[in-house]
């Protein structure tokens, strides 16, 4: 379908105000949909059917010929904008101009924990949305079964963290649930053993190869206050990461990488 730039949305149309509620939690929950916005994001909404609606400026119709082209085989509804409203949806300084209406993305629990997962990154009370993001796309490159938001934590289908998942959304299944002791205590259940990482652990990472051979649920906290005594507590086992320089802390993606790592590297093939 040959898009109509003679006379393409504005920021004034209907569809693309819309759109741009859905920049804010109270629209996402309305509508039951969120906005994904850029390359990444976008091809992967697109391509695995999340997508509904696709909008585009002139330049990114070009630029994204492909992603157009597949939307449209997809049967996405595809709209052409003006960039003035590019920018009213957009969440960057600056825009590439496209766009895309998606189902929402989320799994529930049970349903992760029917397909036997063996690692879960769990982000407990996790704020900061480009953090969010980077661990859904750590868990998504390093092969873990899911990723679970717990507790009063940042919105996983919000514009900041959707496009710091550089469609990792779309791949790995992600949760959000605000009990944190059901959902962990339901992690357990489902035979994963708990490990948080904390500053003054019991073990230490390079020294926990048998204890990672089992299938694992790694709990991090938040950003600026780590994991509370009391969820620390209820994980099987408390490991810290060695730091063997003058660095006080790392940050939680970071940390988040070096266990996730740990946990594929000793899982090996079973993971």
């Amino acid at each position: 379908m040959a898009l109509d730039f003679a006379e393409p949305f504005t920021e004034r149309t209907p569809r693309v105000v819309n759109a741009a509620k859905l920049k804010r939690a109270a629209g996402r929950k309305k509508a039951d949909r969120f906005l994904a916005e850029g390359f990444n994001a976008v091809d992967a909404a697109v391509a695995t059917g999340a997508a509904t609606d696709l909008f585009v400026t002139e330049s990114a119709a070009t630029e994204f010929a492909e992603i157009v082209t597949t939307a449209d085989y997809m049967d996405v509804y595809t709209h052409a904008i003006t960039d003035k409203a590019a920018e009213y949806l957009s969440d960057t300084v600056t825009t590439t101009g496209i766009f895309a209406v998606c189902r929402p993305a989320l799994w529930t629990l049970p349903s992760i924990i029917k397909g036997k997962p063996k690692l879960i990154a769990v982000c407990v009370e996790a704020a900061d949305p480009g953090n969010a993001g980077t661990i859904i796309r750590l868990a998504d490159a390093l092969g873990a079964d899911a990723v679970l938001f717990a507790g009063d934590t940042v919105d996983p289908e919000s514009p900041k963290v959707v496009r710091s998942t550089a469609g990792s959304l779309f791949h790995v299944p992600v949760v959000r649930d605000r009990d944190i002791r059901r959902a962990l205590g339901q992690l357990r259940d489902a035979g994963l053993q708990l490990a948080a990482t904390t500053m003054n652990g019991e073990v230490y990472l390079d020294e926990a190869d048998e204890i990672l051979e089992k299938p694992t649920a790694w709990l991090f906290g938040n950003e600026a206050h780590g994991l509370s005594d009391e969820v620390a507590q209820l994980a099987d086992h408390r490991i810290s990461i060695p730091i063997r320089g003058s660095a006080e802390s790392l940050n939680l993606s970071t940390a988040a990488a070096i266990c996730l790592w740990e946990s594929c590297r000793n899982l090996g093939e079973e993971a």
